[in-house]
Parts: C-alpha cells; structure tokens; sequence
C-alpha cells in the first residue's frame, strides 16, 4: 500500500513542486494551503506523512501538529522552517514531531527522510495488524463453548487477566491450556507487550538453566555470545510454562527465587537482573500427587497455585461439540479449499458419544479429516475414522431413531438450561429457526418450567 501524505503550506510554489517531485517517487500526495485546511482533510481521511510548514495563517504549524497528535496520533509529521529558527522546529518535534526540514528546501534529503519514515511506518501497520489478529484469535471469545462449564472459565479469566497473579492452568492434554493462556494476556494490561510460550517437557535437562535465564559469553562450551533466556525474552509481558511438571527438582529451587525475588542470574554471570514477567503455568498432571510423591516442590506449587484454572474436559461439555465442529468444517474448507457445509445427524450423534481421549484436538483432527474426505456438502459417518464409532452407548437406546430422538432431546433441554430459558438464543445456538425449536420442543416433549 502506498504513503499517503498532505503537504501544508501557505506558498502555491512549493505545495506544487512538492507534490510532483513526492508524486514521481511513488507517494500519493494532497495539498493545503494553511491549517485549517489542512486540520479539514485530516478530519476527513487517513495521512500516513504530514509535511507542514511551520508559519500560516489562519492555523499555524505547531498548533496543527499539536492537533494531529490528538485526532491523528498515528499520523507522522514533518516540519519545514527557515534557515535560523531551529529552535521553532526543536520545540515542534518536543511537541510530536517526527523531523524538520530547513529551507529553502533539499529535496534529496526530504526523500531521505521520507524513506526512512515510510519504513517505520510499514512496520507501524504490521504491528498493529499483527496485533489485531493476536487479540481476535485469542480474545477468549472465541475460544469454542457455550456450556456452563466454559462460561464459569470465561468469568474467572475475567477476574484474573487484569492482575499480576500467578495462575496455574491445569487440564488434560488437547483441551486448550496454551489458548486460554493466551487469552488471558490478551486481556489484560500487557496485551501490547510480549507473550512467550516454552514448553518445558521439550527441554533437556541439561538446558532448563539456560533456557528460563540465559547465558553469558564463556559459560560454556559452545557459548560463543550472550543469549536472553525466556524471563528475559518475555520482560514486560507474559512468560508461559507449559507442563510445568516436567521441571527438574534442582531447577525448581531456582525459579521460586526468581518469581519471588523478580530478578534472575544468567548462567556464567555473578550478576542479578531485575525482571518483570506475568507468569503463568500450565500442567496434564496430577501436581499435587506429584508434591506429596516429592517430585514436586511444595513451595514452588503454592507459589504457582495462586488462583487454579480448571480447563474442563470434553466429556465435561458434550453440548458445545456442535460448535466446535462446526468452527473446524469452516477452518478447513478454508485452509482445504472444500465446501463442506455441515455434518449430518447421524455423524454427530456418533461424535458426541464418543470417549474424546484426545481432547479437542483429537476432535479437530477427525474434522479435518472429514473435510478432506467428504464427496459431498455433507460429512457422513462414511466420512469418520473407526476409532469414532468406539463409543459409550450405554447411556442412549439400541435403536438408531430412539437414540437420535433421545439424544436430541438432552442436547435441547442442556442448550435451554445454560441460556436460562431463552429460546431465540438456543434457536440461535442451535443452529435451526425459533418455530423450528417450538416444533421440537412439542414433538420431543420437553418440558418448559
């Protein structure tokens, strides 16, 4: 996309000569020929570059540049002055200004200029991008679930995105505990700082001092130059343990010190480095048997387990694996370049039987590899691997039509219960129109308190 830029200045001559020479380099140039004018079109539309003289009438080039830093703060803008009035320009740029330019105008060293702010700017607009698309795909809602068991999970990130707390993130493997970290420092005042995820059941042994802390030049063989450790990467932001259970006894003493200290020591220095880091922890495990067993400090796990996060299981929120199938079809027929646009009933009753072992993840793989598969709009039982029909039935009738029957009525009643009774929002969820639902409400004879 090309820099856009609104020269502002009060002689025709060199608004002209400005605008054919930027023009020629590839810039989309306006004019203006005083403030004001200038303040109109900033009102009116988006400039990446301002380039405004300094003395106008009507509107002069500090008082314009003190009003785009208000209604137009991402907006760079260049001053121009005469030659002997840099102090004017001095005192612009202590005002927000990006730089100044003397006259009577260098037009090498203008383009010179330009170049290097329309770099910065680029890099302005992916960062911002980049953190848009951080914030809505890990913004906690769109994390998959409308069940009760989700919701109680939403409000307590709620509570505990805004603070500096510790958190322990605990649940099986696949349902998600890297998502909801996430979206916790999405959340919360760090968001625009980093967020560093280490998976410490990756580490060898030998590597967790240097991978948390860092080193320094000669700490080691092979350290031929410092490197960061992840408290250090993450300075200011968020740092992510996850399976915080695979840390070695010897490397948990040191971690309590640095949580509790806030200050680490990089392995091969004698000096201590102050750190501020959101910590945040995640486990598969059972971390409390792991204490009592000894394999696990205690301190370290209280200091870890100041508020617990529960991420509940897949057979804890059945209800909420129509929308997880359906948030997959649409990931990958994006990503498969398919068209599938459901899945039928009968392949569903099937998925919301089954005994998900593997968490949504393993949900997200059997989608994945129904879109790729379907012959049809559709995705069929023909289309599931055989592991999936190695459900729990126990709970359902024999008969097909009686377990459909039996089973869409559970799924309708749950649906009800968590929207506290509101039908259009359970048609909504549903997928099906509200005099859809009342038709199934009657012919399934559920009853409404």
């Amino acid at each position: 996309m090309a820099i856009s830029i609104l020269i502002v200045d009060d002689e025709q001559e060199i608004r002209d000569s400005l605008s054919e020479v930027l023009s020629d380099e590839g810039y989309l140039t306006e004019t203006a020929e005083d403030g004001a004018k200038a303040l109109e079109r900033i009102e009116e539309g988006t400039f990446d570059i301002v380039i405004s003289d300094i003395r106008m009438p009507n509107l002069d080039g500090i008082s314009l540049l003190k009003k785009i830093v208000t209604i137009a703060p991402d907006t760079f803008v260049i001053v121009i002055t005469a030659m002997g009035t840099t102090e004017t320009a001095i005192d612009a740029m202590r005002h927000g200004a990006m730089d100044y330019i003397l006259k009577p105008l260098d037009f090498d060293e203008l383009i010179l200029k330009l170049k290097n702010l329309s770099h910065q700017r680029v890099l302005m607009r992916e960062i911002k991008y980049l953190r848009n698309e951080v914030s809505s795909k890990y913004n906690y809602e769109h994390i998959i679930g409308e069940s009760r068991a989700m919701k109680d999970m939403y409000k307590l990130i709620d509570k505990v995105a805004p603070s500096t707390t510790t958190v322990l993130i605990s649940g099986r493997s696949g349902t998600g505990k890297e998502l909801v970290a996430r979206a916790i420092h999405a959340r919360s005042d760090r968001t625009n700082r980093p967020f560093v995820a280490i998976n410490c059941g990756a580490i060898p042994e030998t590597l967790f001092e240097s991978e948390l802390f860092g080193y320094r030049k000669g700490a080691f063989t092979g350290a031929v130059k410092d490197k960061d450790g992840v408290f250090k990467s993450a300075s200011g932001g968020t740092l992510f343990l996850d399976e915080i259970g695979e840390i070695p006894l010897q490397i948990q003493v040191k971690l309590l010190r640095a949580i509790e200290t806030r200050e680490i020591k990089p392995l091969g220095s004698s000096q201590f480095i102050p750190i501020n880091v959101r910590l945040l922890s995640a486990t598969n495990r059972e971390l409390f048997k792991e204490v009592s067993e000894g394999r696990f400090r205690e301190d370290l796990y209280y200091r870890l387990n100041i508020v617990d996060l529960h991420l509940p299981s897949l057979s804890e929120r059945k209800e909420d694996i129509p929308l997880l199938v359906k948030f997959f079809i649409n990931k990958y027929n994006d990503e498969l370049k398919r068209r599938v646009l459901t899945i039928d009933n009968d392949a569903l009753k099937i998925l919301c039987n089954y005994d998900w072992k593997g968490e949504v993840r393993e949900l997200e793989n059997i989608i994945e590899r129904g879109v790729l598969l379907s012959n049809g709009n559709s995705i069929t039982i023909e289309d599931l691997p055989q592991r999936a029909f190695s459900y729990k039935n126990s709970d359902f009738p024999n008969n097909l039509k009686e377990a459909s029957r039996s089973f869409e009525k559970r799924h309708i009643v749950s649906i009800l219960t968590h929207t506290d009774g509101d039908k259009a929002k359970t048609a909504e969820i549903l997928g099906i129109g509200l005099s859809s639902l009342y038709r199934k409400i009657d012919e399934l004879g559920i009853q409404i308190d």
